[in-house]
């Protein structure tokens, strides 16, 4: 009885940190629509889209990170769910300045909103 009660303490913080992280990962995706834009010029400028294609394009490559500026103004952050994780420009950099459609996994947590993108594709 002692060794049970001992193994049941021992393994309940690892059974309840599986458990927290198991659990984001099985939500159901979702499809935002809405531009790939530099975060920079997303939050300083209050832009509702990209100034231009060109614009978002040397933003990116010189380093800022591209989020998804959703239709209702929200923006999503791009992000793997590999650890370790890595950038995701690479991925929406075909995008940038352009109108999109992705889908994939979305994460929330405070206030902030991240997606681990499944699928993307331009609309006109």
């Amino acid at each position: 009885m002692k060794l049970a009660n001992a193994l049941s303490k021992a393994l309940l913080p690892l059974l309840v940190s599986v458990a927290a992280y198991a659990g984001p990962a099985d939500q159901t995706p979702v499809t935002v629509k809405g531009y790939v834009i530099d975060s920079a010029c997303a939050f300083t400028k209050g832009l509702d889209k990209p100034i231009s294609k060109q614009c978002a394009n040397a933003c990116a490559k010189a380093g800022s990170p591209l989020v998804i500026l959703a239709e209702d103004g929200t923006i999503y952050w791009p992000i793997a769910d590999t650890t370790p994780s890595s950038g995701q420009n690479a991925k929406l950099l075909p995008f940038a300045g352009d109108k999109v459609s992705a889908s994939g996994k979305v994460y929330e947590r405070g206030g902030s909103k991240a997606m681990v993108i499944a699928k993307i594709e331009a609309q006109k």
